[in-house]
């Protein structure tokens, strides 16, 4: 079945059925955000999409990115699309929320994006194939009656993934959008040598996993599996090895390794990385979303001012 709207053909996949005008809707909508969990913000979110497409089943990737950290949010969500349904993903980590930053529609794949147009939902798409077409929010029947200034997860982002639920076409919701207009993050930098990786930080998970800018290739400029290697952050060395898992290393041993996600990254067997490379305040925890490692705005790669990244956090690998 084909859902085709302005120049896009997108095939359905998982579909709730087809309503009595002939609309085709989503059983899906995942839901990532920076609300946390002890606030009542997702709870809201989520009852206003009941209200509206009572069939769609909510599915939570996490409400647990740091506070206004989108670059963290863009991966995580990234991550996460290979594994879950065709249907809406709603994502909102929304520093600009209020301000003339508009919200949108994104189409890839078999499915849709919705949130805020900060850079936030184009890793995603990408991970889906890539963007297919793209339509502001701006149509208020797909609204809550009251917008707040402040909370649009509840009165614009979480209305219209519903209604797309419902079978809404993207079009109806707002102007179409050139997707090379999208606000974009910068690349991670990441710079590989003979025996040296030198990579941005793109998060720090809740194991104090470090996870760098690069994947297999770059590591193996480093080294093979039970190779020796040093990490340094900032002015301090550490001694790891390469391996495969966390059981390749001795208990409380620094081991760097390709994740789950395809990318470097540095763990401790049984402990944090965060913790042993830099204290819980600059790796991970609430200190690192303020210029700590891991949090927005995190450092790259290069030692002293005028590294790749210039300041910020510092981190690089290279050959025992």
């Amino acid at each position: 079945m084909l859902w085709i709207t302005a120049s896009i053909a997108l095939v359905r996949v998982g579909v709730a059925g087809v309503d009595e005008n002939g609309r085709v809707g989503f059983d899906w909508i995942s839901f990532t955000t920076d609300y946390g969990t002890s606030d009542a913000f997702v709870g809201i979110c989520k009852g206003v999409i009941a209200g509206i497409a009572p069939h769609a089943r909510v599915l939570d990737v996490t409400h647990a990115i740091g506070p206004q950290d989108v670059r963290r949010g863009a991966s995580v969500l990234a991550s996460a699309m290979p594994y879950l349904p065709a249907g809406v993903h709603v994502a909102v980590v929304d520093p600009g929320v209020g301000t003339a930053r508009r919200g949108v529609i994104v189409v890839a794949g078999a499915s849709v994006l919705v949130g805020p147009d900060n850079g936030l939902l184009l890793p995603a798409a990408a991970a889906l194939g890539g963007v297919t077409g793209c339509f502001e929010l701006s149509e208020p029947r797909f609204r809550l009656p009251a917008v707040s200034a402040t909370f649009h997860g509840r009165d614009i982002f979480a209305p219209a993934a519903a209604h797309l639920a419902n079978g809404e076409q993207p079009a109806a919701f707002g102007a179409e959008v050139d997707p090379g207009e999208l606000v974009r993050l910068p690349e991670p930098a990441l710079r590989v040598g003979d025996g040296v990786i030198e990579a941005e930080v793109v998060g720090v998970d809740h194991f104090g996993n470090v996870q760098l800018a690069g994947g297999a290739d770059a590591l193996a400029a480093v080294g093979a599996s039970g190779d020796r290697v040093i990490v340094e952050f900032g002015r301090s060395e550490h001694a790891a090895v390469v391996g495969r898992t966390f059981g390749d290393v001795p208990l409380g041993g620094l081991l760097v390794h390709v994740d789950s996600a395809g990318a470097v990254a540095i763990a401790v067997n049984g402990g944090s990385a965060a913790a042993v490379l830099g204290g819980e305040g600059r790796l991970g925890g609430e200190g690192a979303r303020t210029g700590g490692l891991g949090g927005a705005g995190a450092g790259v790669a290069g030692v002293g001012v005028g590294g790749i990244g210039g300041a910020g956090a510092v981190l690089v690998v290279r050959r025992g």
